[in-house]
């Protein structure tokens, strides 16, 4: 693991409990030589994670910078939207008995940050934390679309193939923005055995109370429990809960206003 970067975690723990501290401080505390804890610092500070106040020429202090505010408040809106979505989540797997996710995205992936499980024998293993790429499965795939055009453009130029260092060719790129104009004109995501095989998963958008899309409800299961009135119904509830979901989440329609 990378030692510098430990290190500066370390220099913010200090932050829990002394609010503002000297140079000094920190590399006594740490037992750190001075020269090292000013290049970490310094390193915080560019970034906005750590705030340098000069009172004199002799005393200048350090604290915490707006870039953990930034980044505090999109966890709490996260942790917000789990804790929202979990009851209807639960409700809806009640109902259809399969399993049921709520994924985010986070830069060019997809994270399942909830899950309720169904009780069927024959069920997807899946966990909280898995991370996919955005074109590979609905709730992913979903996320991407929403995401504007200038977002998929940068995304088709990295490389997420298996995880392999090679760019998307163009055959593929045209496929994925082919799925992206069908999702946006559907308004839901649906994917074939992409995660795991004989599996479908269908996603709808939850949207915040900006009317953005901030995760998508996503269920799945082997194929075969996804046809006719079993597999209409299946969308229909996955529908309806992530309207429910979006509507506790501040989201009005136009005709809602």
């Amino acid at each position: 693991m990378n030692q510098s970067v430990l290190k500066a975690l370390d220099i913010l723990d200090l932050f829990i409990k002394q609010h503002d501290m000297t140079l000094s401080d920190i590399s006594k505390k740490l037992d750190m030589p001075k020269p090292t804890a000013y290049r970490l610092i310094s390193a915080l500070e560019s970034r906005g994670v750590l705030h340098k106040q000069k009172y004199s020429e002799h005393d200048i202090r350090y604290t915490l910078g707006l870039k953990l505010l930034e980044l505090g408040n999109i966890v709490s809106e996260q942790l917000e939207t789990r804790k929202i979505a979990y009851p209807h989540m639960e409700a809806l797997c009640q109902k259809i008995n399969e399993v049921v996710h709520l994924v985010i995205i986070d830069q060019f992936e997809g994270v399942y940050i909830e899950k309720v499980e169904s009780n069927q024998t024959l069920r997807l293993h899946t966990r909280i934390g898995k991370r996919s790429p955005l074109h590979i499965g609905s709730g992913p795939k979903l996320l991407l679309a929403y995401q504007g055009q200038d977002f998929i453009e940068d995304y088709l130029q990295t490389s997420h193939f298996s995880n392999v260092s090679e760019p998307f060719s163009m055959a593929a790129k045209s496929e994925i923005k082919k799925e992206i104009a069908g999702i946006l004109q559907n308004g839901y995501a649906v994917s074939y055995g992409e995660q795991d095989a004989e599996t479908i998963g269908i996603s709808y958008p939850v949207r915040d109370h900006t009317g953005q899309v901030c995760a998508s409800l996503a269920v799945s299961g082997p194929t075969i429990r996804f046809f006719g009135e079993r597999g209409q119904q299946i969308q229909e509830e996955t529908k309806k809960t992530a309207q429910a979901i979006s509507k506790d989440l501040g989201y009005k329609k136009r005709e809602d206003i």
